[in-house]
């Protein structure tokens, strides 16, 4: 049986790295698709690969923290953690699936705005994630969580404006409720995003 020589701990944060990186290539993918109106079968097949390597590395947290006696942090906060990001990795792909499936095309600017959000959002996220070795300065980890917050605050004030929008200027009922379950889908993300960085603060607090 082969054995590393990296230290237990460490091998969480370097995990929690590997989806750091994975949730920002997630929302820079996302953004793209966005902007250029490419939520076809390619455009959804690299989030859909996107989503298997987060999927991956989630499964890996939870083995090694099943088979850990000695952990960083609170096991549940590993737990809660790793599958918050896994789901705001979910919410994406969900979106772009279910832009396919309605056959939404075009440029659309809202959403286009939403994933901006997302992609400054999962920024910070990783910022924050990345900052967990060195847990006890806690201050560069505090401001991204702040601004992680007042992200997902602009998003719940684009959503209502947006859908607000679509009711006032309907003309094709359908229509507008297809695009009132993506806009509700895209805020969601923000709302994951910011439980991740609840669970990252009661981290801070507990191990202060």
């Amino acid at each position: 049986m082969g054995f590393s020589l990296i230290p237990k701990e460490a091998q969480f944060f370097d995990l929690f790295d590997k989806q750091a990186a994975v949730i920002t290539t997630a929302a820079a993918c996302f953004k793209d698709l966005a902007v250029n109106a490419r939520f076809d079968d390619a455009g959804v097949e690299r989030m859909k690969d996107i989503e298997h390597q987060c999927d991956e590395i989630t499964h890996d947290i939870i083995d090694r923290l099943n088979r850990s006696f000695i952990t960083p942090f609170d096991r549940e906060d590993i737990y809660e953690l790793a599958h918050e990001l896994d789901d705001l990795v979910d919410m994406m792909f969900s979106v772009s699936k279910r832009m396919r499936l309605y056959k939404l095309e075009g440029n659309n600017p809202d959403l286009v705005k939403f994933a901006e959000l997302i992609e400054q959002s999962v920024r910070c996220l990783a910022k924050a994630l990345g900052s967990l070795r060195h847990s006890k300065v806690h201050k560069p980890i505090l401001v991204c969580c702040i601004e992680i917050n007042r992200l997902e605050n602009d998003g719940d004030h684009l959503r209502d404006q947006v859908i607000g929008g679509l009711f006032d200027k309907a003309t094709d009922p359908v229509t507008v409720i297809k695009w009132k379950e993506i806009f509700e889908g895209v805020e969601t993300c923000l709302d994951i995003a910011e439980d991740v960085s609840n669970v990252i603060e009661s981290i801070l607090v507990k191990n202060a």
